[in-house]
C-alpha cells in the first residue's frame, strides 16, 4: 500500500500504527487515519499540492488566536515511491461533519462561526499568502455556462440576477484580511451538536473575505444567516459578493458531481437554493 510505504520510508516512528482510509474523503485529498492521534492527507490533483506546506507554515501561527480548533500540522512528507507531491501528517481532530439538518436553525452555531471569521480576519496579514487569484470576475464565463446547464432545475433568471448583482457590487476597499477560502459545511466539525473545529485550509489567503460567506448558504437558514451576518458585521457589497461565491461554487460542484453523487447533489441543491433566497 502506497501510504504505508511512504510512512515507513519517511516517518518510521509511525510505521507500526494502524492505517485506515477515511470515507468519504475530500475532493482534494485522500485521507487516512494513522493510529488514534494522526491523520495523513495526500493531494488528489495538482490544485492541492501546495496545501501541506502552506498549512505547516501558517496554521501553528493562527491556532492560538482562533476560538475553534484547527488542524495541527506535524510533518510534511516529500514525493517518493512514485507519488509526485508533498503530503501532510497532522493531529487527528475528532468530530462529525456539520450538517444543515443539525445546525441550520442554530443561532449558537451561527455566532460561533462568525466569531471564528472575526478572529481570523483580525490576525495581522503581513507576510501572509496572497489570495488564489480566483476572483468572481474570473468565474463569469464558467458560471454563466453552468446557469444555462441547470436551467431546467433552477430558476436561471434568478441565478443570473444574483450573479450579476455580485459582479457589480463594489469590491473590498479596506486592507486585505485573512480568509479561509473554502468555508462550507464539509469543512466544519461538530462535537455533541456544537461547532468544534474548522479544517481544510487549502484556500487560506488574504484579500476579500466575501468568499467565506459561503458557509451562510451551505449550513444556515434565512433566520440564522441574519444572526451570522449581524455578528460578523457584513456590509451589503460583501454580502452580495458572498452570495455570488455561493452561487458560483455551488453550480460548479453541482455540474461536476451531482449526477454521480447523491450526497453532493443534495448539498449543492441546498446551497444554490439558499443563495437564491438571500
Amino acid at each position: 500500500m502506497l501510504v504505508k510505504r511512504l510512512i515507513e520510508t519517511q516517518f518510521p516512528q509511525w510505521a507500526g500504527l494502524p492505517l485506515h482510509l477515511v470515507e468519504p474523503g475530500g475532493s482534494d485529498h485522500v485521507i487516512h487515519r494513522l493510529g488514534e492521534e494522526l491523520a495523513v492527507r495526500l493531494p488528489r490533483h495538482t490544485g492541492a499540492v501546495s496545501q501541506a506546506e502552506k498549512e505547516y507554515r501558517w496554521l501553528p501561527q493562527l491556532a492560538p488566536h482562533l476560538p475553534l480548533a484547527i488542524p495541527q500540522p506535524v510533518a510534511v512528507g516529500r514525493p517518493d515511491i512514485g507519488y509526485p507531491w508533498p503530503w501532510a501528517v497532522s493531529q487527528w481532530l475528532d468530530g462529525e461533519v456539520a450538517t444543515s439538518d443539525a445546525l441550520g436553525q442554530s443561532r449558537e452555531a451561527a455566532v460561533a462561526l462568525a466569531g471564528f471569521l472575526s478572529a481570523l480576519q483580525r490576525f495581522p496579514a503581513r507576510e501572509a499568502p496572497p489570495g488564489d487569484g480566483r476572483e468572481l470576475a474570473a468565474r463569469d464565463d464558467g458560471t454563466r455556462t453552468a446557469i444555462a446547464q441547470v436551467a431546467g432545475v433552477f430558476d436561471a433568471a434568478a441565478l443570473t440576477s444574483v450573479w450579476e448583482t455580485a459582479l457589480s457590487a463594489p469590491g473590498w476597499n479596506r486592507p486585505p484580511v485573512w480568509f479561509h477560502g473554502d468555508f462550507h459545511t464539509g469543512n466544519i466539525l461538530t462535537v455533541n451538536g456544537r461547532v468544534s473545529a474548522v479544517i481544510d485550509f487549502g484556500g487560506l489567503g488574504v484579500g476579500d473575505p466575501a468568499r467565506d460567506m459561503t458557509i451562510a448558504f451551505t449550513l444556515m437558514s434565512r433566520a440564522t444567516r441574519a444572526v451570522f451576518r449581524a455578528a460578523l458585521g457584513v456590509d451589503d457589497p460583501t454580502w452580495a459578493r458572498g452570495r455570488g461565491w455561493a452561487v458560483a461554487t455551488g453550480l460548479n460542484a453541482y455540474c461536476s458531481y451531482a449526477a454521480s453523487d447523491a450526497r453532493v447533489a443534495a448539498q449543492t441543491t441546498r446551497q444554490i437554493t439558499e443563495a437564491l433566497i438571500g
